[in-house]
């Protein structure tokens, strides 16, 4: 879609009352509303290194532990501004890397060879696109944005993460998970397009729409954004929202409807209850009740939780999640936070709030707020609780109590449900059979204490998976890792002992297929980082 189809798009919206978040000239009078006007895009802008704006931008990551030097920062507002700029890239032979959100968990933007990075922060709107019949959501809107824009537009959603402050331009691309995914699937699980500037094997830089059609020419990279990480094919401009099987002409039937309210909770436990055997028995039950809940049809796919497993010197383990009101909300909620204390120690009910309004709960996600950390963050899947090692190591690692060996947090999430019902090759997205998504994140506050944390992290991981080559190679229990937290690691010999190499771990028997697509849009590699798929 160029700039121009697309302000006439937002404009038609506007008149029909459904463009939220865009500018009107005049106001209504009685014999009805003027014609509403789209302000001109911002950008495009080239921000060098003397430039006052320069700091900014390159640290506009989250992430402390990589700080980017480009020659240049381009921040876009049109698909025609990065087409411009790729270009640009492409003719001074120029490392090219894209910013959304700037939640990258490794260097893939921040990198010393990247020269010029795109910046998304003018490519913000959410729309209907009656052309399509389906919402448009632009690269550079955060994910709070199009909760906030979609619901109170026309009342529905997409189910995607719980941190409102995330670019929809890198979360879509690696799945898109969140507290609705359970009910509702993955966000790519209603992708039907994506508009994306590419490069040819002749240098010629080029505007591709694909959709999930059948009959589309480019439907082989629509499946590569269902799942195949950012950063590999080209950049992302825009994607389009619709549900499989949705049709008619009322928007509100389109995409999932999130529930009126949430029930948000959060419950903790002591340590000081929980010796060796009660810790093996609380995650053994947490995982017992993700293999009996996860199936699409139970009532309990209403409910979504994360356990937060913490090291013993920084505070106690904890539970948080919400439930859909809609469905007997605090029996759901008593219920499972009875079955994992079951036969361990009592938890206590730090937080409790009755009809929370979805959108407010969504928009306050984790509760934390935007803030640069120096951060390292691992992942991994597991279709069944963990072994009895891999809790055991999990224990000796949490409890160890010198300050100089903090391994970091174990995040033990519910997954399943809606995610399920759909084939592992449908999407580029393959770990259909996961039950519980698992994190590993350290946070340290100085740059001087980087070496120390990162080996703490990683030997806790290696750890956990020692018995698999020190990453979770699929098998009965584990399920591989989630390319939205990547993970060089993963790549590293260092590290990775296993046979199995990590584009096994994060895309299994998809990634051949996601080779052919990156050979043929893009086959000199111009879109690359340390995890990227590989031309074939």
């Amino acid at each position: 879609m160029g700039e121009q189809t697309r302000r006439s798009v937002l404009r038609s919206a506007a008149a029909v009352g459904t463009g939220i978040g865009i500018s009107a000239a005049g106001t209504a009078g009685a014999t009805g509303a003027q014609e509403a006007t789209c302000p001109p895009p911002l950008g495009p802008v080239r921000v060098g290194s003397k430039d006052q704006r320069y700091y900014e931008l390159v640290r506009r990551g989250t992430n402390a532990r990589f700080t980017g030097s480009p020659d240049h920062v381009r921040v876009v507002g049109s698909t025609e501004h990065v087409e411009e700029a790729v270009r640009d890239a492409v003719r001074g032979g120029l490392r090219v890397a894209v910013r959304s959100g700037g939640h990258c968990f490794e260097d893939f933007v921040d990198n010393p060879e990247v020269r010029m990075v795109i910046d998304m922060s003018g490519m913000t709107a959410v729309y209907f696109d009656p052309e399509r019949n389906a919402f448009a959501v632009e690269a550079g809107a955060t994910l709070g944005e199009v909760y906030r824009r979609l619901y109170l537009g026309w009342g529905v959603t997409i189910p995607g993460g719980w941190c409102p402050s995330v670019g929809a331009g890198g979360h879509v691309q690696g799945g898109g998970f969140g507290t609705l995914s359970r009910l509702h699937g993955l966000t790519v699980d209603h992708l039907y397009g994506v508009e994306v500037v590419t490069v040819d094997g002749g240098g010629r830089v080029r505007t591709v729409v694909a959709t999930r059609e059948d009959g589309d020419p480019h439907r082989d990279l629509w499946w590569a954004h269902t799942g195949g990480g950012g950063g590999n094919f080209g950049v992302v401009t825009r994607y389009w929202f619709r549900s499989p099987g949705a049709g008619g002409s009322d928007p509100a039937r389109l995409l999932p409807n999130p529930p009126r309210h949430v029930l948000t909770f959060s419950a903790a436990w002591r340590w000081e209850d929980l010796d060796k055997a009660a810790f093996t028995r609380l995650v053994e039950n947490h995982g017992a009740w993700a293999e009996a809940n996860s199936d699409a049809g139970s009532p309990a796919a209403a409910l979504h939780s994360d356990l937060l497993l913490m090291p013993a010197v920084l505070g106690a383990p904890y539970i948080m999640g919400q439930v859909s009101t809609e469905s007997n909300a605090e029996r759901l909620m008593r219920d499972h936070l009875d079955a994992i204390s079951a036969g361990t120690a009592a938890y206590s009910l730090t937080r409790l709030r009755k009809e929370v309004p979805w959108l407010q709960a969504a928009l306050i996600g984790t509760g934390e707020g935007v803030s640069r950390r120096y951060t390292k963050m691992k992942s991994a899947y597991a279709k069944k609780t963990l072994s009895r090692p891999q809790i055991a190591a999990a224990f000796s690692h949490l409890t160890d109590t010198d300050p100089g060996r903090i391994s970091g947090v174990m995040t033990l999430s519910t997954y399943g449900g809606k995610v399920g019902d759909v084939a592992p090759d449908a999407t580029a997205y393959a770990h259909r059979g996961t039950r519980i998504k698992i994190g590993y994140v350290n946070v340290w506050p100085s740059p001087s204490d980087a070496d120390a944390y990162e080996a703490n992290v990683r030997n806790f991981y290696r750890a956990v998976y020692a018995d698999t080559g020190g990453v979770p190679v699929p098998n009965e229990i584990n399920d591989g890792a989630y390319i939205n937290y990547p993970d060089a690691d993963l790549r590293d010999p260092a590290w990775n002992t296993s046979d199995t190499p990590w584009h096994y771990l994060y895309y299994k028997d998809n990634y051949r297929r996601l080779q052919r697509v990156k050979a043929q849009y893009d086959p000199t590699n111009a879109f690359r980082h340390r995890l990227s798929i590989e031309p074939a």
